[in-house]
């Protein structure tokens, strides 16, 4: 669905994405992980059109999509949520859901005039289908909640709902577990694979639960320093020695070799084998 080709992001001397190409396949829900500052939420911004590329192309369903505005691609069904939730925290739960579809027609004077009957259909169109996502999402109690009074999962929640709004194709969830209690998250995680399951969507997710992206995600692809560093399944990701060494970073990495090297050491001085317990040289457990 969608396919990032030498994409750069400069800002002045800074390269946040250098070069990256990747691809996102329709149904999938792809992870997108690395250490803070690898750049993913910038290639977030850049494919979302929140920035404009320096360089390098990104397209989805084989149309060029490069630089189009956040607008644009929400008419196509591009969708982009955020680290923090940007919620109407003076408005309920439900009003923020039916704010989400443009073009309605209560937004033109003229039909507040002589189109009421219009505005009113729309509405309680709206109202229905605002409840259908607060039943998908097992939040119907909170309808009447000013956003504003929520919890960072349930706010997560009501994103991910403004989504159901539209006829959503791609979803791009940003640290969608960033502040979230387990119990939220896991809710989370289960409204994202029936709407994958049920619904089509496609999703690419960045997170740093691996627990989380391991249950949820394949492919997962790994950012490091703007660059694609290796992708593949969550398990395989994480014996990656690229992968290991770009979180850890070269000094402690070799500090941690080291530790390990000497404790093989000690334990070959007092008769052990190498890489088994202390008690491997005396002779077995007791």
């Amino acid at each position: 669905m969608i396919r990032v080709e030498n994409l750069h992001k400069h800002f002045g001397g800074f390269r946040a994405v250098d070069n990256a190409s990747l691809e996102i396949a329709t149904g999938s829900i792809t992870g997108l992980i690395g250490p803070n500052g690898a750049g993913k939420s910038t290639l977030f911004n850049v494919i979302a059109g929140v920035h404009k590329p320096t360089s390098g192309t990104v397209t989805m369903d084989g149309e060029d999509i490069t630089g189009l505005a956040p607008h644009e691609l929400f008419h196509k069904g591009l969708l982009r949520t955020f680290q923090i939730a940007h919620e109407f925290p003076s408005m309920t739960v439900r009003e923020n859901l039916m704010m989400v579809p443009g073009d309605q027609s209560g937004e033109s004077l003229w039909n507040t005039w002589f189109h009421r009957s219009r505005i009113a259909q729309e509405e309680a169109a709206l109202l229905k289908k605002a409840d259908e996502v607060l039943d998908f999402l097992t939040i119907s109690h909170l309808k009447d909640e000013k956003a504003g009074n929520l919890s960072g999962g349930q706010k997560k929640l009501l994103e991910l709902g403004r989504t159901m709004m539209v006829e959503a194709k791609i979803v791009f969830l940003d640290e969608v577990g960033a502040g979230v209690n387990r119990t939220l998250l896991n809710t989370i995680g289960d409204a994202i694979v029936r709407l994958n399951k049920e619904r089509g969507y496609t999703f690419c997710v960045i997170e740093h639960d691996m627990d989380f992206i391991g249950r949820l995600c394949d492919p997962v692809i790994v950012m490091a320093e703007g660059k694609v560093l290796a992708e593949g399944s969550a398990e395989t990701i994480m014996q990656n020695e690229a992968v290991i060494e770009a979180y850890l970073g070269r000094g402690l990495k070799n500090k941690v070799k080291a530790e390990i090297d000497s404790e093989t050491a000690r334990h070959e001085s007092h008769g052990a084998q190498p890489g088994l317990g202390d008690e491997a040289g005396h002779g077995g457990a007791a």
